[in-house]
This record gives C-alpha cells, structure tokens and sequence, in this order.
C-alpha cells in the first residue's frame, strides 16, 4: 500500500513535468516571436507560458474529477515553482522573489480573464486583450494582433480536441504556429 501511493505521486509528478514541459516548448518557438512579433523578452516569454498554461488549465477544468483539480493545482503550482527558480537565477533578490511571483500569479489570472472574455465576446475584444497582455510592452501592429488572435484560436481548438485521457497521461501537443 506505501508503495503504491509513492508510485503514483511519481506519475502524477512526470504527468505535470511532461504537461509543462510543452508548454513551455511552445511559449520558446521562435516563429511567435519572429513571425507574430511577440517582444523576445521576459515579459513576451512570460506571457507567451501564460497563454498556453490557460489553455492547459481551461482544458483540465472541463474534465470531471478530484484527480484532475489535483493535477491542475499541481500544474500551477510547478509553473509558479519555476517562475520563483528563473527569478532568483536572473538575480532577483529573496526578499523581492516572494512579491514578484505574488504579482506574476495576479498577472496570471488578470490575463486568463481577458483571454475568456475575448474569445466569448468577439475578435476585437480579444485582439484588445492581446495588445495590453501578450504585446504589452511594444505597439503591435495589426497583422500582429490577427495572426496571434488567429493563433490563439486554433491552439484553444486544438487543446480542447485533446483526449482527456492522453491529458491525464502527460501527452499534449500544439498546432503548428501557421495554420
């Protein structure tokens, strides 16, 4: 009986690793930020695992179950982990590390409301969600905001096509950048 809640705590924890794994591999390709002009920097790199963890999670919340909630918390909780272990190795200070992550969770959900709520309302809500969130350091012009609105869509699509059960299993995969 041990045994077998360590072997599973271990397979739940290769499932997130294997989950974050992607989507940090997605938020990384090149062709976001060269072809849709997201700022290569930690604000674009941030927003760009940001948008693709919603998706994730948007997925996850649609499966029934305690075992899901347990890998989405688990999920989200590696995410921010991370996010504490690249703050403090791009030099940020213990006592500021803390706050920063405070913040970037804030940021995290500020977004994912936004997100929603253009992809319910319509593409001019959501291009808007976009300039502030995902391009929000730089102006982006129109093409910018149709190709990643067009991007976002087809990823949501794309997630949400998933089995839950390869999910649960740790596979996920994204569409190409160009649809």
């Amino acid at each position: 009986m041990p045994f077998r809640r360590i072997r599973e705590r271990r397979r739940r924890e290769r499932v997130v690793f294997d989950l974050y794994a992607a989507i940090v591999a997605a938020a990384r390709r090149p062709e976001l930020y060269t072809g849709l002009g997201v700022p290569d920097s930690v604000d674009g790199r941030f927003d760009l695992i940001v948008l693709h963890a919603h998706l994730v999670l948007r997925r996850l919340a649609a499966v029934p179950g305690e075992e899901v909630r347990a890998l989405s918390q688990a999920l989200f909780d590696l995410m921010f982990a991370d996010m504490d272990h690249n703050l403090r190795e791009m030099g940020v200070s213990d006592l500021r590390v803390g706050n920063r992550v405070k913040d970037m969770a804030k940021a995290f959900y500020g977004r994912a409301a936004a997100y929603d709520h253009g992809l319910a309302t319509g593409e001019d809500e959501l291009r808007a969600a976009l300039a502030r969130n995902l391009y929000g350091t730089v102006a982006a012009p129109p093409q910018y905001l149709a190709g990643m609105a067009a991007y976002l869509r087809r990823q949501l699509a794309h997630v949400d096509g998933q089995a839950a059960a390869a999910l649960l299993d740790g596979r996920l995969d994204f569409a190409p950048v160009e649809g």
